[in-house]
């Protein structure tokens, strides 16, 4: 979320723009669109249906797929313009040219232009079919046809709001590059370990022990938890039809291995106490190379984050054998936990042809993004399909040895090269930025500004002027055909076509569960996943630390056939999870990647999928939707009994205490219980950690901590128990939860009052939706509340199936304590039955419209937060059933 700081002057006239006058709500209506009647729209061959129910959601009927796209682009527009035209923006690093001179804005331009998005996009359109290229040509000309002869106060409220403060042009004409460059922020945000990566080189750098660090990252069976595919799977199962890898082909072996894990042998630190001296070139200097490292990551952060950030980007999804349905068929659910914005991420849109012909191909409804054509989750007439973030490990960080314009590379000191690009500021004067790369990807440190010359320090034993920089390799910076995958997955039907989708959807690397109308269920592991060679050196080699750059070994060695990649197809206990744990079993070919969610979502999802299979009780629709709403916590499960067996000799600080006693492990709205766990949980992680670690890596309370913490638990003098800040005293695991429990208690009486059982855990943990650019505290009071929609308390919480995620390591300045707001959850959710596909549910964050004020902007978001759900219409009879509104698109000249 970029920071606003609007001048007084445009804080005065917004307050008039949009005060309860006449004039007022005039300029907030203004752009709102056109629902019923009739719009001459140039290019469609015939008419045009456009269908939109009670909560606004469009149905699009065409005869031919250019004529649907063309629509789609038109709708999209008609809706959601300021929000594509803002992610165009971000996606080119020209943010700046919108929004005017922001530190924010201008430092997110310099490093997307280092990245070089734009440039990749542009790359993709010589890769992609002609078909694909048609699909986003028809839906670039409906959003321009849409914008035509509109002024920007047409478009959308935000640009009355920023043209008080920097000039606003008319919007340029959509390119289909455009929606290209999206797939980039999607990508971005959803890249898999990346954060780990450089968390494990900061931790070394202040606890400078390697065992140490790796306490810290454990690996993903000391959860316990069950990875998406069993042996059982792996084995080909006991059930026909059954396999892994090789796109579905029935029986056979499995393919040999295609990666290999490489360097765990001799794990160490990137930069351990001894030097490493490379060929001709630098010792390791440890503060140097440190804070190369700490300096990328705050750089990094600059990037706007589009889709998700931090503890809660993930998702649910699970699907289940019609051999274990009301209905005999099977049932798929699917709820991406992303960043939740207003508007939502998502648009919810059908698109369908009238006839199924060679020239009109598409009939899928779903959720898609504004600004990219087709559905990107949803399901069509025979095949329902969800994605979950796969987490395969797809960047690293090289650390280069750096002289002048120079790198280090296997012995030899090559130029580095250099181009440079100027970011225009609306507002302000131009910025020449220089752009950095070496043979591993963009210098991410060339951004560095303040820490450059800490960088370019001698070391020791180096050269004069040899000091480091981190270069990132990305495999989205290469260009792919993750466009060709979506249009594939629309017209998929059976497992052979969701295969042959895969095998192009690059990245972000995803996990697809699907279920066809025959019958079939599956799942499908997609992504460009980088070989890492075997390096038998001071850095491992499977992409978990950051690594040398100045030696080649370490370099990607090609990448994983899509043939081998993971795959299931009717596994015999008839259900599949994926919720970001690990895919395949400890050791299990191809090496994916060492960090996962630690699956404890997954885990509940299975203990409730098989309960009630064990019951005998037939899921349906509602069983699914239950589930998704699940609240239960697994940190109470594995906490609880160490935190009640703590002697508190204060009878206040035991009053919270005995809360926990009756508590039943569940985090609704009302809960004593949840207030005061979770409390606890983040003051027990900040006496334990936060003396020991940089605040980079501060703990966020994710899974990955619960997994730490667990262990701990079972070592009640580990070091982490110490708190450093206490002189000459050395505590213990004991010590450290009393405390946790007692300053919960004074934290609570300070935020909720001295009565426990007036405490609720909804008044603490609460989602605030923010626009993007109109949010933040400096926007005038009126103009938040219009654009902001009332902030919820809400259930659930980190690592639980309502995965409504808050972050332990923030604080709330404001009320001088921790802060438990909603920072991710379920974006959308979605219950398909393929039995019935008109009995389908599902629901979004906000709601269909990107425009403040208008009835569809957060209308759904009070249903989306008690867990329920609407309607899903999706044969003709069915949308026309539910229709409210229909708008006729007819040819024009």
């Amino acid at each position: 979320m970029l920071r606003r700081s609007l001048i007084a002057l445009a804080s005065l006239l917004v307050l008039v723009v949009v005060g309860v006058t006449v004039a007022g709500v005039m300029i907030v209506r203004k752009p709102f669109p056109q629902a019923d009647g009739e719009v001459g729209l140039p290019g469609l061959r015939a008419e045009v249906s456009v269908q939109r129910d009670a909560q606004g959601v469009p149905h699009i009927y065409a005869q031919t797929s250019a004529d649907l796209f063309r629509a789609q682009g038109y709708v999209h527009a008609q809706d959601r313009f300021f929000e594509m035209d803002y992610r165009r923006h971000v996606t080119a690093g020209r943010l700046s040219e919108l929004v005017g001179n922001n530190p924010d804005a201008i430092s997110a331009d310099r490093v997307i232009r280092t990245f070089g998005w734009r440039k990749v996009a542009e790359q993709e359109w010589d890769l992609i079919t002609q078909e694909s290229r048609d699909h986003l040509t028809a839906y670039a000309q409906g959003v321009n046809a849409y914008l035509e002869s509109r002024s920007t106060s047409d478009l959308g409220l935000e640009y009355t709001v920023l043209g008080v403060q920097v000039d606003v042009a008319d919007p340029e004409p959509w390119d289909p590059i455009d929606s290209l460059a999206w797939l980039k922020a999607m990508a971005w945000d959803l890249r898999g370990n990346y954060d780990d990566e450089l968390d494990r080189a900061l931790v070394y750098s202040t606890v400078g022990d390697v065992a140490k660090v790796e306490e810290l990252f454990p690996p993903y069976a000391d959860a316990g938890n069950a990875p998406i595919l069993d042996s059982a799977a792996l084995d080909g199962g006991a059930t026909a039809g059954t396999s892994v890898g090789g796109g579905f082909s029935a029986g056979g072996p499995l393919p040999e291995p295609a990666t290999s894990r490489g360097g765990l042998a001799s794990p160490d630190a990137l930069t351990p106490p001894g030097p490493v001296v490379p060929a001709d070139g630098p010792s390791v200097d440890a503060p140097a190379a440190a804070a190369a490292i700490s300096a990328a990551h705050r750089v990094l952060d600059a990037v706007p984050h589009t889709v998700a950030q931090g503890e809660g980007t993930g998702s649910n999804s699970w699907v289940v054998s019609g051999a274990h349905t009301a209905t005999g068929k099977p049932m798929l659910a699917n709820d991406p936990h992303l960043a939740l914005s207003a508007p939502s991420i998502w648009s919810q849109v059908g698109l369908h042809c009238t006839e199924i012909t060679t020239e009109c191909q598409f009939d899928v409804s779903g959720f898609s993004f504004s600004g990219f054509p087709g559905v990107v989750i949803g399901h069509n007439a025979d095949l329902a399909w969800g994605l979950t973030n796969l987490g395969a490990d797809v960047t690293d960080f090289f650390v280069e040895a750096i002289r002048e314009d120079q790198y280090l590379y296997d012995g030899e000191w090559l130029p580095i090269t250099v181009r440079s690009e100027v970011v225009r500021i609306n507002g302000g004067q131009d910025l020449t930025v220089e752009i950095r790369e070496t043979v591993h990807g963009p210098l991410v440190s060339s951004e560095l500004g303040e820490t450059v010359a800490a960088l370019r320090t001698p070391t020791e034993d180096a050269p004069r002027g040899t000091g480091y920089g981190v270069a990132l390799s990305w495999t989205a910076l290469t260009p792919g055909r993750t466009a060709d995958a979506v249009f594939a997955l629309n017209r998929a039907a059976n497992a052979a076509d969701v295969a042959a989708a895969a095998a192009l959807f690059e990245v972000p690397s995803q996990n697809i569960v699907f279920a066809t109308t025959s019958g079939d269920i599956g799942y499908q592991a997609p992504g460009k996943i980088p070989v890492r060679g075997d390096v038998d050196g001071p850095v491992p080699s499977d992409g978990s630390w950051p690594r040398p750059g100045w030696d080649s070994a370490y370099d990607w060695q090609g990448f994983v056939e899509p043939a081998d990649m993971p795959a299931a197809l009717n596994p015999p206990e008839g259900f599949i999870v994926a919720a970001n744990q690990a895919v395949l079993e400890a050791g299990e070919e191809p090496f994916l990647t060492t960090d996962w969610d630690y699956g404890y979502r997954s885990q509940r999802i299975r203990a409730l999928l098989e309960g009630q299979i064990a019951a005998g009780t037939p899921l349906t629709v509602d069983s699914m939707a239950a589930m998704q709403a699940d609240d239960w916590s697994p940190y109470a499960d594995l906490l609880l009994p160490a935190l009640l067996d703590q002697d508190l000799d204060d009878e206040f600080a035991a009053e919270g205490q005995e809360l926990l006693r009756t508590w039943d492990e569940t985090t609704g709205r009302d809960s004593a219980g949840a207030a005061y766990f979770n409390a606890v949980w983040g003051n027990l992680l900040q006496a334990t950690f936060w003396d020991d670690l940089p605040e980079l890596v501060w703990p966020d309370g994710g899974s990955t901590w619960l997994t730490v913490v667990a262990a701990l638990l079972d070592d009640p003098t580990s070091p982490w128990w110490d708190d450093r800040t206490t002189v000459n005293v050395v505590e213990t695991r004991d010590e450290i939860l009393g405390r946790a429990l007692v300053d919960a208690r004074l934290d609570l009486t300070r935020t909720l009052g001295k009565d426990p059982a007036h405490w609720e855990w909804g008044r603490l943990h609460r989602l605030e939706l923010e626009h993007p650019v109109l949010g933040g505290d400096s926007i005038p009071a009126p103009v938040r509340a219009l654009v902001n929609p009332r902030p919820v308390g809400m259930p659930g919480g980190s690592s639980i199936v309502n995965a409504t995620a808050w972050d332990a390591s923030t604080w709330d300045a404001t009320n001088q304590s921790r802060s438990f707001a909603v920072t991710a959850g379920p974006s959308m959710r979605m219950m398909v039955d393929l039995a019935d596909l008109d009995a389908s549910r599902w629901v979004v964050v906000s709601g269909t419209s990107g425009h403040p004020g208008h009835p569809h902007y957060a209308d759904q978001l009070g249903t989306w937060a008690d867990g329920e759900n609407y309607p899903w219409a999706f044969t003709r009879a069915a949308v026309d059933a539910a229709a409210k509104d229909t708008l006729t698109l007819r040819p024009t000249e």
